[in-house]
């Protein structure tokens, strides 16, 4: 049997630390930062809910990221 892959790493960040932040300038720190992806949504967006490491979200309200989360 094959063995299982062992998943990339994350980068060490706290997405609550984006919070407030203006959008442009958070999705430019959190790419600095390591993070592969970065998504920026409107509030009540439909998304798909499937993990993906590496991916940080951001909804955005008015140009200011007002929550974020991993995956």
């Amino acid at each position: 049997m094959a063995p299982i892959p062992t998943p990339p790493a994350e980068p060490a960040d706290t997405p609550d630390a984006y919070v407030g932040l203006e959008a442009s300038g958070a999705e430019r720190q959190a790419r600095e930062r390591g993070w592969s992806a970065v998504r920026s949504l409107p509030p009540g967006a439909v998304i798909t809910m499937e993990y993906r490491v590496g991916r940080l979200n951001f909804e955005v309200t008015d140009g200011r990221v007002t929550r974020c989360w991993k995956g």
